[in-house]
């Protein structure tokens, strides 16, 4: 059975016990000859368990979006709040620990540590929270498990293919059990076919787990496997969309 969400803009009330909620944010960039104003009064709700397709042409404020509305930039006005959780009313300290706590990150470009093994590029964040070595050594194992990649614990990503480094990185989203998970263009530097292997997994991941995954991309493929599409142009929400049905894993 496939889900139906609705979208939320404007000044509309958001939805109670959303797990992100996002109301009139704007975000601005200043140089010293101009002024870019990469998100306008863009109000948005998400719903626990959700995947969404952030889409819209380059430089229409994709990625502004998934930063401010995860922490990872401050936002201008507004307000956005995260599982209940004020966002913007955190110190940029309070914000970092509470993205190590309860989110996880999937990059284009893997953002793994050159030096490090899998397994140590997936303990990372346990150790960054505080979690002891061997308990976080125990986790990570599991969730290279989880993702197919047990056997490669052990190897470096210059020893791994770009699918299993990603792969690598969807595990370190996932090994804190994170409420959230966000994603910026996660098959960017994929081929087709590992491309939706790729996607599969998140796809499966979100089923089982019931975890909100929010991606930015570019790519119709991930769109198709979302339950909703949101699509930006110009800093704006223009055209939210709702999927008539998810397509199935293996389609």
């Amino acid at each position: 059975m496939f889900r139906r969400h609705k979208q939320v803009s404007g000044s509309a009330t958001i939805a109670d016990g959303a797990m992100v909620e996002a109301r009139q944010v704007s975000k601005s960039y200043r140089t010293e000859e101009v002024v870019v104003h990469a998100l306008r009064d863009v109000s948005l709700s998400i719903e626990r368990g959700e995947m969404v397709a952030v889409m819209g042409p380059s430089g229409c404020g994709k990625t502004t979006l998934l930063n401010t509305l995860s922490g990872l930039d401050s936002i201008d006005a507004g307000e956005i709040v995260i599982s209940g959780q004020p966002l913007h009313t955190l110190s940029d300290r309070q914000r970092t620990g509470y993205r190590a706590r309860s989110m996880g990150f999937i990059f284009q470009s893997f953002n793994l540590m050159p030096v490090l093994n899998a397994v140590e590029n997936v303990e990372l964040p346990l150790l960054v929270s505080g979690v002891r070595l061997d308990a976080a050594r125990k986790r990570a194992l599991d969730t290279l498990d989880k993702v197919g990649l047990a056997d490669r614990a052990h190897h470096r990503p210059n020893q791994l293919s770009g699918g299993q480094q990603q792969r690598v990185a969807i595990a370190r989203a996932l090994v804190n059990n994170p409420a959230i998970i966000w994603a910026d263009e996660p098959t960017g530097n994929l081929d087709s076919d590992t491309s939706r292997d790729v996607l599969d997994l998140m796809l499966q991941l979100n089923r089982e787990n019931k975890q909100t995954f929010v991606i930015v991309t570019h790519d119709p493929a991930v769109g198709a496997l979302a339950d909703r599409i949101v699509q930006m142009k110009d800093g704006r929400i223009v055209s939210p969309v709702e999927q008539p049905e998810r397509i199935a894993i293996g389609a």
